[in-house]
């Protein structure tokens, strides 16, 4: 038998939906959301530095901190965001709670992978009709 999984801390990001976090709070995992730990229109930088130091995965709805992963974040550099975890919702807020529900599975096994060593960082795209990991 293996032994349980830790609960995953997820940061949403301030465009993110809301309802984007329930799927994690009913399957026990902690959310953040954005009012508790930054004032409204923190820049992105800000706003992945809280996610790093609080431990959670950055939960964001636009391409914005895509960007800032793939530019601080690539494995040969050693910048201060390469830590950055990151799951982007990559369709509208209509679809975006549903599409991070039937993604849940998917996510934790992510999530199990990128624990198992300290360089691995999380990175998942979540679009209309797909699920990307970049590991």
């Amino acid at each position: 038998m293996s032994e349980p999984r830790p609960p995953l801390k997820v940061l949403l990001d301030e465009g993110a939906p809301r309802l984007a976090g329930d799927p994690f709070q009913r399957r026990g995992h902690q959310v953040i959301h954005h009012s508790e730990v930054c004032e409204g229109g923190a820049s992105d930088e800000v706003v992945a530095a809280i996610s790093i130091h609080n431990a959670a995965i950055l939960i964001a709805i636009d391409n914005d901190m895509k960007r800032l992963v793939r530019r601080f974040g690539n494995p040969n550099n050693t910048g201060k965001f390469h830590p950055l975890n990151l799951i982007s919702i990559g369709c509208d807020e209509v679809l975006a709670a549903k599409r991070v529900e039937y993604a849940m599975s998917f996510i934790e096994h992510e999530w199990d992978i990128c624990r198992q060593k300290k360089a691995r960082r999380l990175w998942i795209d979540i679009r209309p009709h797909s699920l990307i990991s970049h590991r």
